[in-house]
């Protein structure tokens, strides 16, 4: 329906009782229906779109009384139903002020919700040299923009740097952990010479900011400036997805270690794990939420078998697909926030030049 229609729905339904009224008489008792059109009006518009509605009824029911086509109990009926028009109209009008109230208030959280994550999870570039990025991010919450899940990029002296983790927890403390997290990484990211003195630094900032039983999951990574390889270093975190020519295959980090915010429970160091990327056209860096999503059979999202990741298509748009192919999985919103980071080169993704598209660790002219 368009919105002129829309707007012009409660004044129809008024028109349209009082030729049914005038049609069958006074004594079906239509005239108090006439307080349909004032609360539709309430519903879907204004203080003064609700009270322009409720004019035109309360006219209906005054030429109504003043004209009678019946004796008193009709003229009661019709009193009974002007008065019923004018308390809904009153009402309508306290509800629709209201309303608009809270949406004003409503669109002034969602811009503090965008500007927030603009801060926390700032935009991902779509291209650094020739390593190309693409981002989505699922929230379980419909009200909100950001979660617990994290991501960043960096083009560090060293290659491409990134991180993709999740916060333990719900709401505003998740948001919190990430937010710490992430600004201790675009620090470290730039300024420590490899993975683990990054983790490092991390796990010492977020050991003085989060509660005692507060962690986060995370995976590192640094692609080299050839993007011949990739190095990884888990806290806790699943290793990513590889994509390529063969059948997509999970990536295992190695032992990794405890997730950051508990370095202080082990004296193991971190090691990172080299991973030569030749023969890989993309890497998918997720969250668990993709992982173990359910559908309503209890069944976990395939996510090595979906259509997005094997039914081929650009790369561009792969991790937008994957999202959408996700949520008709499970039926509905992600009942866990969900984070899809994919890495590939200039050129790669399935599709009519694939054979001859430069690969990770390939020749780029």
């Amino acid at each position: 329906m368009t919105p002129g229609l829309i707007l012009a729905l409660p004044f129809a339904l008024t028109l349209g009782i009082a030729i049914a009224r005038l049609m069958v008489g006074p004594g079906w008792g239509l005239v108090p229906l006439l307080a349909v059109g004032p609360a539709v009006a309430a519903a879907i518009g204004g203080a003064a779109y609700t009270l322009a509605s409720g004019a035109l009824a309360l006219v209906i029911c005054a030429l109504l009384l003043i004209c009678p086509m019946a004796g008193a109990p009709a003229r009661r009926a019709d009193m009974i139903g002007l008065v019923a028009v004018a308390a809904v109209t009153a009402a309508g009008i306290v509800a629709s002020t209201a309303r608009r109230r809270r949406e004003h208030e409503l669109a002034e959280v969602r811009v503090v919700a965008d500007t927030a994550q603009r801060v926390v999870l700032r935009p991902v570039p779509e291209r650094i040299g020739s390593v190309r990025l693409a981002v989505t991010y699922l929230s379980a919450s419909s009200q909100a923009r950001v979660g617990g899940d994290l991501y960043d990029v960096v083009n560090a002296a060293r290659g491409v740097r990134l991180v993709v983790g999740d916060a333990e927890g719900k709401g505003l403390p998740a948001v919190q952990s990430a937010a710490a997290l992430l600004g201790a990484f675009r620090d470290a990211a730039h300024e420590e010479d490899s993975l683990a003195a990054i983790a490092t630094r991390i796990d010492t900032s977020l050991a003085r900011q989060l509660p005692d039983d507060g962690f986060v999951t995370a995976i590192f990574a640094e692609i080299s400036a050839d993007g011949s390889k990739m190095e990884l270093l888990s806290c806790g975190h699943p290793g990513p997805l590889l994509l390529g020519d063969d059948q997509p295959r999970f990536l295992d980090p190695g032992e990794g270690s405890l997730p950051l915010g508990l370095g202080h429970l082990s004296s193991e160091p971190r090691i990172p794990v080299t991973i030569p990327l030749d023969g890989y056209d993309a890497v998918l860096f997720y969250t668990d939420g993709a992982t173990e999503a359910r559908n309503t059979a209890g069944r976990f999202f395939p996510l090595e078998d979906c259509a997005a990741v094997r039914g081929g298509g650009c790369y561009d748009t792969l991790v937008e697909r994957l999202g959408r192919e996700l949520t008709r999985y499970v039926g509905h919103a992600p009942d866990d926030d969900v984070a899809l980071l994919l890495v590939y080169r200039d050129g790669t993704g399935p599709g009519p030049d694939h054979l001859t598209a430069p690969q990770f660790g390939g020749d780029v002219a």
